[in-house]
């Protein structure tokens, strides 16, 4: 069963997703591949952040 909810957004924010919808898509897919690349943004920051400001440690063989 599929939960349903609302998110209230402005006039512009929806018509921006509108425009990003391709053909057939739905705002629920639209929403979930933008929280994909969110999410792999983050996790590329994060590790990008960590490698620059980093104390490692070598580890023996």
């Amino acid at each position: 069963m599929i939960a349903l909810k609302r998110i209230a957004v402005t006039e512009p924010v929806w018509e921006e997703l509108s425009d990003l919808r391709r053909p057939g898509e739905t705002f629920s897919r639209l929403l979930a591949d933008m929280v994909e690349r969110e999410k792999k943004a983050r996790l590329i920051a994060h590790l990008r952040q960590i490698a620059d400001e980093g104390d490692y440690v070598q580890l023996p063989p």
